[in-house]
């Protein structure tokens, strides 16, 4: 066997979901005040099963016992602060690993749960405008 099918195995994670959010979800100002306040009070360094960082929200299977212990990742929400308003955030893609896909959870759920502390889910969050490209300048 050559190396690269040695390594092949390790690199493709199967179960894995990734699903990019078309057109994107746009959070809302007071919604995302609320999502935010609730992820915060929830983050696995305070007993909590999310991990919040500027561009990632990680949800884990458990809270962490330590900053030592092991806790399986059930999938990440990918978002940008700011856009498409300076207080808005939007949910551009989300991923389920294999081990949340065997405890049977899916893109949908997964945002749904971080979404529900500002009162809403992907199929009812607001979608970001998106607009035809302008025409390209041409000179006569």
């Amino acid at each position: 066997m050559t190396e690269l099918g040695l390594l092949a195995p390790d690199g493709v994670d199967e179960g894995v979901v990734s699903k990019v959010i078309r057109p994107a979800a746009v959070i809302p100002e007071e919604a995302a005040h609320a999502v935010l306040m609730q992820l915060s009070l929830n983050d696995v360094r305070a007993g909590g099963v999310w991990e919040v960082e500027p561009s990632t929200w990680r949800r884990f299977d458990s809270p962490r016992e330590d900053t030592t212990s092991e806790v399986d990742l059930i999938g990440s929400i990918h978002v940008a602060y700011g856009v498409p308003t300076r207080y808005e955030i939007t949910i551009f893609r989300a991923t389920v690993t294999a081990y949340g896909t065997s405890r049977g959870r899916t893109v949908e759920d997964l945002c749904d749960e971080a979404l529900a502390y500002g009162g809403l889910t992907l199929a009812t969050c607001p979608r970001a405008d998106l607009k035809p490209p302008p025409r390209p300048f041409r000179f006569r």
